[in-house]
């Protein structure tokens, strides 16, 4: 799913109204019933509800809201906020379209109504198209409702909030919604952990923007869809057999932290490689056989670190990272590797690590390779940054200068292509945040690549099973006790999901 600038949202209003025809004020409805369909899915008639309007579209949204509310049965109180002498065109019909329900006019000094915690309230003040940040009597209205106990629905975007850049510098005058619903496709700035707080659970409602115009549309930025996915997903032939799915090599462990190891070594076999092949300091001989007794093991000449890659010919794939520290022999057989791999690599923790100590090594990474950096890791890697929009530009042109796919993980991780595209995941959840989780990502890619995914592929597929699997343990386990194991062991269930969604669209 794309993800679109508000100026190209807008020509999209625009092309629709022109093509379908369809007039402004009808897509506007069509918009109001689909906030209204959800409305009314979640909370019952007998709640309350405050419709809180600005004088623009974003209000025209909330009065046709309203209306269609009243219909259903809802007790409502609707506020027009005046913030200047002019509203827009649609804004004007929908208020005639109002009729008996009562209006409330807000301006400054008034008192604003106190709103309870058993109230709904819709936030109709602000739309998208903000571009400066909110003072006089819209924040005065902003905190009341922040302040509130009440559960607040945005429409479109929270009010306050910029939807292309950071808002970091306007946060006090955000509205806090519980639940944004906005319109086709997601705001880029629904991305960012650093506007959680602003729109909560958030939802995308299809109003029928003309698909021409959103098919032929530019942009540098998507939303990763389950149906996206199925469509990478490759069946296993009938008559396949091990060394139809790669040889993968995993360059992990080392003294007290071979836990790390067996984790990237268990999700990788999980993702499907044929064969593995683990490189493992000799203390490790102790454990991989026992733990992971379906992986073959290389030992280190070293008893407790990674000195030497060794032979790679028998490979098709090669992760490194996990649990491997930073000695100096380490590092040492870290740039030895990369200068000797002749296709792209998967890297991880302790091997990003040490390229953030050596950042010249960078340019000696094969093409396509994939780093997957946490937040702080990444810092280590290109520097510190004033907020998540600089930070996720820092990683999408690292990505483009070293010719490598780069992952910055957390919720809707970002996964930055040579190309300067990015693609946000839509799955996984809180309970991932554990010890290890990176470990199994780290296997999961390396397993796909092992399997012949091409780059591109593996990571996108990667990282939403990694996701998809951490949410369907999150559904058998809860999120506060999950640990990066159980993701591996859901991983199975993910796949057969997916692969029976594919056949069912298969038989459609």
């Amino acid at each position: 799913m794309k993800i679109l600038t508000i100026d190209k949202m807008r020509q999209a209003d625009a092309y629709t109204i022109q093509q379908e025809p369809i007039h402004s004020i009808d897509l506007m409805e069509k918009a109001a019933k689909a906030c209204c369909s959800w409305i009314t899915d979640h909370f019952a008639s007998n709640n309350k509800i405050r419709v809180i309007c600005g004088p623009g579209n974003n209000g025209g949204d909330g009065l046709a809201i309203a209306r269609l509310l009243s219909l259903e049965g809802y007790e409502l109180d609707v506020y027009y906020v005046k913030l200047s002498d002019r509203f827009s065109a649609d804004f004007a019909i929908n208020l005639e379209r109002l009729e008996k329900i009562k209006l409330t006019l807000l301006t400054e000094g008034d008192i604003i109504p106190d709103f309870h915690d058993s109230e709904i309230v819709i936030d109709a003040l602000f739309g998208s198209g903000l571009t400066r940040p909110v003072d006089g009597l819209a924040a005065e209205i902003i905190h009341h409702i922040n302040n509130s106990l009440s559960t607040i629905v945005s429409i479109d975007i929270p009010s306050g909030l910029f939807a292309d850049t950071s808002s970091i510098h306007a946060r006090s005058s955000i509205v806090q919604a519980d639940y944004t619903l906005s319109f086709q496709m997601p705001k880029f700035a629904f991305m960012f952990a650093e506007n959680a707080l602003f729109t909560g659970e958030w939802h995308i409602l299809p109003i029928g923007l003309h698909e021409d115009f959103l098919d032929s549309a530019e942009t540098k930025n998507y939303y990763i869809t389950r149906h996206e996915i199925r469509n990478i997903l490759r069946p296993r032939p009938v008559f396949a057999h091990k060394g139809n799915f790669g040889h993968a090599l995993l360059i992990a462990g080392s003294s007290g932290k071979m836990g790390a190891a067996v984790l990237s070594a268990r999700a990788c076999l999980r993702a499907g490689v044929g064969l593995l092949t683990a490189h493992i300091p000799r203390e490790g001989l102790f454990v991989m056989p026992v733990a992971v007794p379906e992986c073959m093991t290389r030992i280190d000449p070293s008893n407790t670190i990674f000195t030497a890659g060794g032979d790679l010919m028998p490979f098709n794939a090669i992760g490194i990272g996990p649990g491997i520290g930073t000695d100096d022999l380490t590092q040492k057989a870290l740039k030895l590797l990369i200068q000797e791999a002749r296709y792209p690599m998967v890297l991880d923790a302790d091997a990003l690590n040490i390229l953030s100590q050596n950042k010249t090594w960078l340019a000696f990474l094969p093409p396509n390779s994939i780093l997957t950096p946490h937040p702080k890791e990444f810092e280590r890697l290109a520097g510190k940054s004033n907020d998540d929009f600089e930070r996720l530009e820092a990683a999408r042109s690292l990505a483009v200068k070293f010719s490598v796919f780069l992952i910055l993980k957390g919720m809707h991780s970002a996964i930055c292509c040579p190309d300067g595209q990015c693609y946000f995941n839509s799955s996984g959840n809180a309970g991932m945040a554990t010890a290890g989780s990176g470990d199994v990502l780290t296997g999961i890619l390396l397993g796909l690549m092992g399997r012949g995914y091409p780059p591109k592929e593996a990571a996108l597929l990667g990282v939403y099973l990694h996701g998809f699997a951490g949410d369907l343990a999150a559904l058998a386990l809860g999120q506060e006790s999950m640990m990066a194991g159980d993701i591996t062991t859901y991983l199975s269930e993910a796949f057969l999901k997916l692969e029976s969604e594919v056949k069912n669209e298969e038989t459609i």
